[in-house]
This record gives C-alpha cells, structure tokens and sequence, in this order.
C-alpha cells in the first residue's frame, strides 16, 4: 500500500455511520434520523491508537508528534477515513443513487459497515422494531458483489476475446477489468489464489466469474463490523445471533452516541475521560478519591448525573468501552499496517540536539519494507544507507514490522 490508507465507512440510512464519523474525528458531519442525510462522500482525519516507540525508550515526557498526540506512551496517528451515504437494496442498480455511492468505494481498503443492531430500523433505514439486523450484513455485500458482477459481465465476452488474441495471462486480462476499483496485479494474484482457480480464463462460465469477485471483494474490501446502538434492550439477542453467523469476521460492539457525548461532556468541564477508555470521573469521583477540588470539575445536576451514570452501566461496565476506539484498531488489524517512526538522528530519536522525540510516525501495508518506507516519506531522493535502533544500518529489502526496523534514520545521497 504505497499510499495512505483509506477506510470507508458503510451501511444503511441511520444505522449510524456519521456518529461513528464523528467520533472517531473532529468532524461535523450532519447527522439526522432519515435516510439519505449524507448526501456526498465526505472525507476526514480519525485517530488509530498505537503503541508508540517513546514508550519502549523511557520517552513519552518528550514525545510531542508532529500530527495527532501522544499520552502515556499511546499514539494516536492520522488515518484517512470515507464517510459514504447509506445504501439501501437494490443500489446497484441505481435505486437511491446507488451507483454513486457504491462508486465513491473504488479506492477504500478496508470497510466498515456500521449495523445498527438495536433492530430499530428496517433495510431502508425507517424507524421499526423488531427487524433482524444481521440481513444489512447480507443484502450489503450482495449489492457490493452485483455491482462488480455487472460491470464484469457486460464486458465480459470481449475480455475473453482479448485475453486469447493477446495470449495475456489471466492476471493480466482481470487487472484490466479490476484496475477501476483500486486493484493492483498482486491483488488480483492474491484473490485467483484464495480460490485455487487454474483453469483458463477463456473457458469461465458465470458461476466462474462470481466465485472471482466473491474472492476480490474479500482480498480488496475486507470488512469490520461495527455493531452500533448497543445500549438498546434487543441489542444483545441481535449481537449473538451475528456473532454465531459470522465467526470469523472482525466484530467490534460500539455506540458512537455514547463516545460523543462523553467528549462532549469533557469540552463542558464535566468528566476526565480519554476516548476509548473504560471508565469516566467525575468531580464526586475524584472527591471521594481524596482529591479535595474535584479536579476543579463542574456539577452535575440530577438529570445529567442519571444519564451518566445509566451510560456508565449499559456501556461502559458491560462492554469495557464505547468501541470507537477499537473500530480503528480492528481495522488496522485487517490491513497489516504497522507504524514507522522515521527520525533525524538515529541515537537520540529527534533532531541533533535531542529535545523533542518521535516527531513523525507514517504508517505502512502489510510487508512493506524499509526501502518503501524511504519512498513514501521522501519520493525519488537517492539514499545512501538506513539506520534503526542501534545504529544498526538495514538494506532496502528488509521488511518492517513492529518492533523491527520501525524506528528509521535516512542517509539522503549516493552510498
């Protein structure tokens, strides 16, 4: 992944997708309860939370990033994230401006699709009750496989009439149809070998071709599910019945109103809360925890306490977080990224003179090595050598992973 990672955010009118946005961001992105509210993709910063390097090094009281923050030794980095407008079935051919939004996909890397697991609102995002959330999961990736598929299948006869007149390999001829949705030649490798397919490509029928982009869309689109509105009382039957049906994708349980109101209360001076902790204090809190001011807190009142105090147990102390924070993580989990500190110098993990440490973090795909490193942070400047921990200089070719080979010093000029 030569550039930075996008991860788009999916689903329904109203089963969250913008509070989740927000979030996960400074973003404001209009939020309402009726479909269609996003209109166009908008595109904003989130924070994925690293373990930073400073911390291994004794340094998180001179770590001050470039971009983002760092606090106790947890990074939180800039990621891109894609904010699309809810799909409804039958967007792939058109319905709700389908096709638009599905177009607005092409260059994610990784979804997430927000379900609102309360059963709350039906497959069109209208207030309900009582529907059963886990078929979003299903007619969501249908629309995403029939637009693929269509756009395939229109071509298709003259992509086999090409593909043997030019006697291309079968990598070849697909990359040309795929290219469209951010693919590469090694992406397409990757998807013919989750299926083992072999055979010629002249002699695929349509059941063929299917399995093809059933297998893409699992190498170029993997998904999270973010399984929002778990404070709901028919959340918890709506959760395990995904869980049972989907045991081996990545499922995060989140309420984005939750973390939304939290940091809202902070801006207000109410609570201490760090995103995506598992617990709140209050000025009451800190009081009977011997802190005579409060921490110079405010006061809540009645209602405001009862609310914090019910998001305290239907949150919380049930779920050990709001999940926003994790959402991104699960994310990154998906996509092998790993973060790289590239310093000045090399000893002192900041400028010459010491000082301020850790300045950048860059993150990198999945076997990206320290030479692509050096590209994305620098372009074509020619490089004499790189350094890690230690001085220790590394060749190009060497693969970055955590912990190794992620802390880089570059020599810029001919070795």
């Amino acid at each position: 992944m030569g550039r930075d990672p996008l991860i788009a955010l999916v689903g329904k009118p109203s089963s969250g997708k913008s509070s989740t946005l927000n979030s996960l961001t400074d973003a404001s992105s209009k939020v309402g309860n009726y479909p269609f509210t996003t209109i166009d993709p908008q595109r904003a910063i989130g924070y994925l939370q690293v373990d930073c390097a400073c911390a291994r090094h004794d340094l998180e009281a001179r770590c001050k990033p470039n971009y983002g923050w760092c606090t106790n030794g947890k990074r939180s980095v800039p990621i891109e994230l894609l904010d699309v407008a809810g799909l409804v079935p039958g967007a792939h051919q058109g319905r709700g401006l389908g096709n638009k939004f599905l177009d607005d996909l092409r260059h994610a890397d990784c979804l997430v699709h927000v379900v609102d697991v309360s059963g709350t609102t039906d497959a069109e995002g209208k207030t309900t009750r009582g529907y059963d959330p886990s078929y979003d999961i299903v007619w969501l990736r249908e629309e995403i496989m029939r637009w693929i598929y269509g756009n395939m299948m229109e071509k298709w006869d003259g992509v086999k009439r090409r593909h043997i007149a030019t006697k291309s390999t079968a990598v070849a001829s697909l990359q040309n149809q795929l290219s469209g949705y951010g693919s590469n030649a090694a992406t397409v490798q990757r998807t013919l070998d989750r299926i083992s397919l072999k055979t010629p490509l002249e002699t695929w029928d349509d059941d063929t071709v299917l399995s093809v982009v059933n297998a893409f869309i699992d190498e170029k689109f993997p998904t999270v599910l973010a399984l929002n509105k778990i404070d709901h009382p028919d959340a918890d039957k709506n959760i395990a019945k995904i869980a049972k049906k989907y045991p081996t994708t990545p499922i995060v349980l989140t309420s984005a109103i939750a973390e939304i109101f939290l940091r809202r209360l902070v801006k207000q001076g109410y609570i201490r809360y760090t995103p995506g902790a598992e617990y709140i204090d209050t000025r009451q809190d800190l009081l009977d925890d011997g802190d005579s001011t409060g921490g110079d807190l405010k006061v809540m009142d009645d209602k405001l306490n009862t609310r914090v105090e019910n998001l305290k147990d239907l949150v919380l102390y049930r779920h050990g977080s709001t999940g926003v924070v994790e959402v991104l993580r699960a994310a990154a989990r998906l996509l092998g990224l790993t973060p790289v500190w590239p310093v000045r110098n090399i000893h002192s993990f900041g400028g010459d003179g010491g000082g301020e440490v850790f300045r950048d973090c860059v993150l990198m795909g999945r076997g990206a090595t320290v030479g692509d490193v050096a590209r994305k942070i620098m372009g074509d400047a020619p490089i004499a050598y790189a350094e890690t921990v230690g001085g220790i200089k590394v060749a190009e070719e060497d693969v970055i992973e955590s912990g190794k080979n992620d802390v880089l010093s570059f020599k810029v000029g001919r070795a």
